[in-house]
Parts: structure tokens; sequence; C-alpha cells
């Protein structure tokens, strides 16, 4: 859903003004420096966004009454000092009063501070102390609050996210290497729209949102959760596909909404997200399938680890997760009998739209 910041609170002036303050050291992201960049993403892990969504898990968390885990990767312990946990819990009550009631996805003051944030990621600092370039225009509050965090983050958790999220990293970015230009261009071709030029920013965390990944948009920007389970394996290269395609679908929205006002029917709610869903799988399942073709018989490759492939047939995101079976089924026979047909070159855009409207 794309964020329009149409009327920005005053609270919200110091993150905007940041963004047009002075500019951060260059946020650089991980690849194999053997093969070069990737095309099409740009994948990072950086250190001030992954404390931001580890504080911002463990405030809900406290706000549910659920006692927030001391690390978010397995077989993680912390020894904090009773002035590491004193500081660590002034952060997580912070963002209980500040954040823990707004959403990631749709809260604009979110959506500032991550990209934000992210900007900064080659800082150690925010406040520009010991560097001007690594002021980052934060109110001084939540700027004081996230550098005293930071100690702690820095001794405790942050290695293992910070290893969780390259290990992530590597696995998918020989599938990204080999297949994400071509992805890029197929989708491009099934929305009716243009894929970005400029490589899209992924943001890999340690936790993203209760959904394990979600995009935001004006810049269009992704943030994938490297522990958790639903993105490892195969999954991890149709997530990253399914978010990115939130930057160009919105050809796809707008038919919709446009033949359900002409029919005088109701807008369906997620239509349009289901069929993201199932574009996507069906886009990757050919590659999947490609790609163990080629695997050697007796033994992993490189690609087999990264795609976690084990001779099954490739199952797209939205079936294994069951996505079809909470109140989507009715959308899954529209998509299979109007979409699909659409997708193999024997029906029109507008025709597989209009038809699964009237189908309604």
């Amino acid at each position: 859903m794309r964020l329009i910041p149409w009327a920005i609170p005053s609270v919200l002036l110091g993150l905007t003004l940041a963004l047009l303050g002075p500019s951060s050291l260059p946020a650089r992201a991980q690849f194999d420096a053997q093969n070069g960049p990737l095309p099409v993403f740009e994948l990072h892990s950086g250190f001030w966004i992954n404390l931001h969504h580890t504080l911002y898990l463990q405030a809900r968390q406290s706000r549910d009454d659920r006692s927030a885990p001391s690390a978010l990767v397995p077989g993680v312990e912390t020894h904090r000092t009773a002035n590491e946990r004193q500081t660590w819990d002034a952060a997580v009550a912070y963002y209980q009063a500040n954040y823990a009631d707004k959403d990631l996805l749709f809260n604009t003051e979110l959506t500032l501070l991550k990209n934000q944030l992210g900007e900064f990621e080659g800082c150690d600092e925010l406040s520009g102390a010991k560097k001007k370039t690594c002021d980052a225009g934060l109110p001084p509050a939540l700027t004081k609050i996230l550098e005293s965090a930071a100690v702690v983050y820095r001794a405790h958790e942050w290695p293992a996210h910070d290893r969780a999220n390259r290990v992530w990293i590597a696995g998918v970015a020989p599938l990204v290497r080999e297949k994400g230009l071509g992805l890029s261009e197929r989708l491009a071709e099934v929305y009716q729209a243009r894929w970005p030029k400029q490589k899209i920013r992924v943001d890999v965390t340690a936790y993203a949102n209760w959904a394990g990944a979600y995009t935001t948009l004006d810049p269009l920007r992704v943030v994938i959760a490297s522990t958790d389970p639903r993105n490892q394996g195969s999954a991890a290269l149709e997530i990253l596909f399914h978010e990115a395609s939130h930057g160009i679908a919105e050809p796809v929205q707008l038919a919709i909404n446009r033949e359900c006002r002409q029919r005088d029917k109701a807008i369906p709610r997620d239509l349009w997200h289901a069929l993201l869903f199932y574009t996507t799988g069906e886009v990757i399942k050919p590659v999947m399938a490609a790609q163990e073709a080629q695997a050697p018989r007796d033994g992993a490759t490189s690609a087999t680890i990264a795609t976690g492939a084990t001779g099954s047939e490739y199952m797209p995101y939205a079936f294994r997760e069951r996505l079809y079976q909470r109140g989507w089924d009715n959308y899954l026979s529209l998509l299979r009998r109007f979409w699909q047909p659409y997708l193999d070159g024997k029906a029109s855009f507008d025709d597989a739209i209009a038809h699964m409207v009237s189908a309604l």
C-alpha cells in the first residue's frame, strides 16, 4: 500500500527535516566481493535498522505482557550487567511509549525513521558528536535512547544478528545474481509496469514485522527477517520478488478498482495482494525447477544449498503458508481460471482483470 505523507504532524518535523539534512556516510550493500554487486537489489545488514526493529519487537512484547526474549537468534545468550539491563529496559520503555502501538508498515513516522536509520548504517553514532556527517537529525531524546541502547546491542545481540543476516544474504545472492534480471523483466511485463532503474534497497534484519517482511514506497524499500522460518531456502528468492512487486503492481490495483466501479461492485479486499502472491509464485516456479534440474545428482551444490531444493516440485509461498485457506479460497479459484491464462499468454491483461471482477 502506498504511503502518502499528505499531512505530517509537527512531531514528525525532526524526521522530515532530517531527510533534507546533512548527508550520511554511504551505506554499503553486502555482497560477494569476488563476484561484484548484485543486479536488481542491494542487500544490507545495517546496525541501526536492526537495533530499531529489535527494540520495536521487545516493546510490543512488553506491551502485551509477554517477556521479551534476550535475543532473536536461537542459541544466543546474553549476560548483561545491571547497568546494561537498566539502559536496555529504558530503551524498550521508550519504544513502548512512543512506537509500540504504531504499525511499521502503515505509520508514516516509523517509515521515515526506518529510512533515515538505513541511510546512517555506516555511522557508529547518530548525534554527529564525533563526526558531523553522522548527525542523523533525529529528535534529541530518540538519538540519546538509540545511542545508549547501541552500546548494549553491539556487545550482545548484534554479532549474532549480523551473522544471521549475512548468512541469509549469502544464501540468496547466487540466485539473485543469476536470475534476478530475468525475473524483474518478467514481473514488469506481467504488471505492465517498469521495474525501477535504481536497485531496490533491501534491509535484512533479525526481525521485520509480524509477516516476516514488509515494503514501503516513495522510496521503494524492503525489510526482510533473516531468522523468520518462512523466509528460508527457496522462499528467500520468492519473498524478495514478492515484496519488490509492491512497487510495480499499481496498474493491477487500479485496473481492479476501475472494473469494480464500472460494474457497481464493491472493491474486493486483498484480491490484488493475493494476485501478487500467486504471480510471484508462478513466475518463480519454473526458475526453481530449472535450478534443480541443473544440480548434479551426486551432491549438494551452492545452488541447492541456496534454494533448499530437495528434488520435489517447488511449492509457492502462498500455498506453503496456506494463505488461500485464510479467506482467499475464492480468489485462488479466480486466479487459476482467469489470471493464469494471461500468465500463459492466452489472454490479455484487460480481459483477465475484467473476467475476474465479473465473476466476483
